[in-house]
This record gives structure tokens, sequence and C-alpha cells, in this order.
């Protein structure tokens, strides 16, 4: 199993048009975002660029290594900008996220269930962690 890195930090490239401000990761091809102006697509291209390293991590690729702002060519319209993202909460915050699960009971016990007002989005949980033997999440 890989370790991967709490910490990293890519050059962008921020391009200035007259609608908007679109930031590229030369060394990410696929990671791009936009934004209305300066600060807005700084914020989106912090959350992009954790969402893109997060889905190469669950896949167990290789995250590549960040180049050396000063070899990245711009144009006129373009600044480079190093954008950095601290994994760790945001590994958390992705693992913890309630996923929307569909379910088949008995109509006699969804009867019984409602009468009792239960939430059966706990029960199913509390269910699941017992049925595996765990109390928290755990790296899978």
């Amino acid at each position: 199993m890989s370790t991967y890195q709490d910490r990293y930090i890519y050059p962008s490239i921020f391009d200035f048009s007259d609608e908007q401000v679109t930031v590229t990761f030369p060394d990410l091809t696929d990671c791009h975002a936009n934004g209305n102006n300066y600060e807005d697509a700084f914020e989106m291209a912090k959350k992009t660029l954790a969402t893109h390293l997060y889905e190469i991590e669950e896949n167990k690729g290789a995250i590549p290594p960040a180049s050396n702002p000063t070899s990245i060519q711009t144009k006129d319209n373009q600044v480079i900008g190093l954008i950095e993202v601290w994994m760790p909460p945001f590994r958390s915050e992705i693992e913890n996220k309630a996923v929307k699960k569909t379910l088949t009971i008995p109509h006699w016990l969804d009867k019984m269930g409602k009468a009792n007002n239960v939430n059966y989005s706990q029960v199913l949980q509390d269910a699941l962690k017992k049925h595996l033997g765990v109390t928290e999440n755990k790296d899978v």
C-alpha cells in the first residue's frame, strides 16, 4: 500500500479573462477550476486540487511530483500561483460523508418502525458496525 503525503503544494496557472479566472495545474492535466475573480478561483482551485488528489489516492495511483514554478511558461494574461492543500481534514470529511442507501424491508416491519419513530439510518449504521465489529472509521 502506498503512503500518501498529508500536505501538497502544486504550481498553478491563473488565466485572467474578462469573464472569469481559470486555474490549471501543469502537473495534473485533468485538474482545473474557475471563478468570478482571483479569490473565488483560488478557493475553487484548492477544493479541486484536494478532490483530484484524493481520487488518485483512492484509486491507488501515483501522485506526480510538483514542477518547479520557475520552469512554467505563462502568457501575458497569466500568473503562476502555488496552491497548498492539507489532506487530513479533507480525507476525514469525505470518508465520513453520509451516503444514501436504498433498502427493502417487509411492510409490517416498516409500519412498526414508523409507529415507534425509528431512525432507519441510525439503526442500519449501528447494525453494520456491530456486524463488522467496528466502532469508528477504519481504513478500508
